[in-house]
């Protein structure tokens, strides 16, 4: 087991590798000459931004604003760090509010094949932060301002945007060719 920790990261980015329809998702931390690149869903992605963003939201209303508030961070579209070597697969998702040093701490846990094979999970879990590390798992722990966070959070939403558009009748992803709509009884009207 790891724990790569990055007090404050260099960079951290979620960035993808291949076509719409066949992207692999990754969470990327660089700082201190290293850099850890750690495969998660696209609905991971999609709901850490979103549930920092509600962090965001209850610390402002119940702490006032986060020091740097007012500041933007610096938006972050470049490509991820290459060579890309796979450190590890996300199973947990973790966010927290560090209310000592004012920062968001993020931590993906490596995914236990024990549980994700029995419980069957649909990828969208972030739970509350915990302090330990769960035994015998890899785990990625980044500590992020408030306006850090916010850049990383927006990078995240543009990445799941930019792949296939979904059907306007059932929503699920549309490939080139079209797909069969359960909307149409099978008909499978055409691509992009």
């Amino acid at each position: 087991m790891s724990v790569f920790e990055y007090d404050p990261p260099e960079r951290f980015v979620a960035g993808t590798v291949g076509q719409p329809g066949e992207r692999t998702f990754f969470l990327q931390a660089v700082g201190s000459g290293r850099v850890t690149s750690a495969v998660v869903e696209k609905a991971q992605v999609s709901a850490l931004a979103e549930r920092i963003e509600e962090l965001l939201e209850e610390v402002r209303q119940r702490f006032g604003e986060p020091l740097e508030a007012g500041e933007a961070a610096e938006q972050d579209d470049g490509p991820l760090e290459q060579p890309i070597e796979e450190d590890f697969r996300v199973g947990t998702l973790a966010l927290a509010w560090d209310a000592d040093s004012s920062q968001v701490v993020i931590e993906a846990q490596e995914i236990d094949e024990s549980e994700s094979e029995s419980e069957g999970e649909d990828g969208e879990d972030v739970e509350v932060f915990a302090e330990d590390a769960p035994e015998g798992r890899d785990v990625l722990r980044v500590h992020l301002t408030a306006a850090a966070a916010r850049a990383f959070a927006g990078r995240a939403l543009k990445v799941v945007a930019a792949g296939r558009p979904n059907c306007p009748l059932c929503g699920q992803p549309l490939d080139p060719g079209g797909h069969i709509c359960p909307r149409q009884n099978g008909y499978k009207p055409g691509g992009l």
